[in-house]
């Protein structure tokens, strides 16, 4: 299959990664944000991100400006009728995806109904998302890792309804970007974050406890079991609340008490240290 448009929704980190590496391997990509306000702040982050990219003679000026071109955005769901594949990457809040699902469905199937909707989503069920629209085989989860442009990893996620062209078609596209397919039955957390997470909230909970401070226990996984970023700093680059959102999925839908979150991560969300996109959260930057 080769595609020629790309529809996001969510303009956030993961979003404005997956609109560079799409626009980068030369796709038409429409972004679409709720307000102005957030629009233009992840078309500027695309636009930041290009620009280290040149910095560090990775990427030619004029290239910038070809990948640019291709990066539109919109305010409204509208605009993406007719787009060939749409990836939601909303926070990790299942009713606001839920919502976004049901939208997503009127929107193209007002417009024949061909579309693939996907989820960016790391934890929630894809068999729950595909339960908002009419047309569930047409529903799947592309995951990206997060920074898109950079790690090689996509799980693909197929829900119960999933059909197998829709599979097809999510794996070909993830290939054309350049990326590493792993298919994964829905379960919540998929591969990565239901291992990963645990080691993560462990961390935590290793930092509440007084057992070490936040740089002894990142360098003792860093050097210790040379991981390349110690797992304090990987949650605040992951974002506190979306690791808490992530948590809170994989206790509910396992009732495992490995998966309950740490009282640390909570108070720290609560505060508004979010990590590295607040500014604050384990470490300070």
């Amino acid at each position: 299959m080769t595609i020629s448009g790309l529809g996001i929704v969510g303009g956030g980190q993961m979003g404005q990664g997956i609109a560079q590496l799409a626009a980068g391997a030369g796709l038409e990509v429409r972004v679409v944000e709720a307000n102005k306000e957030l629009l233009q702040r992840a078309l500027e982050g695309v636009a930041k991100n290009l620009d280290k990219l040149v910095q560090r003679g990775r990427l030619p000026q004029e290239k910038k400006a070809e990948i640019l071109k291709r990066v539109k955005g919109s305010q409204g769901l509208e605009e993406l009728a007719g787009t060939e594949i749409i990836i939601e990457a909303v926070s990790e809040v299942e009713p606001l995806k839920l919502e976004i699902f049901r939208r997503l469905d009127s929107v193209v199937s007002a417009s024949g109904g061909q579309t693939i909707l996907a989820s960016n989503t790391s934890s929630i069920p894809i068999t729950r998302l595909a339960s908002a629209t009419r047309r569930p085989e047409k529903v799947i989860g592309i995951h990206f890792m997060n920074p898109a442009p950079v790690m090689e990893l996509v799980e693909i996620v197929c829900g119960l309804k999933t059909s197998p062209e829709t599979f097809q078609k999510a794996q070909e596209l993830a290939k054309s970007l350049g990326k590493t397919v792993v298919e994964v039955k829905d379960y919540p957390g998929f591969i990565v974050n239901r291992l990963l997470m645990p080691m993560l909230n462990e961390a935590m909970y290793v930092l509440m406890e007084g057992t070490a401070t936040r740089e002894a226990i990142d360098k003792a996984m860093t050097l210790g079991t040379h991981q390349p970023m110690g797992p304090l700093a990987l949650a605040d680059f992951i974002g506190l609340d979306t690791c808490l959102s992530i948590l809170e999925t994989l206790h509910k839908e396992f009732g495992d008490a490995r998966y309950r979150p740490c009282p640390l991560l909570r108070r720290y969300v609560e505060a508004g240290w979010l990590g590295k996109k607040s500014g604050k959260g384990f470490y300070t930057y």
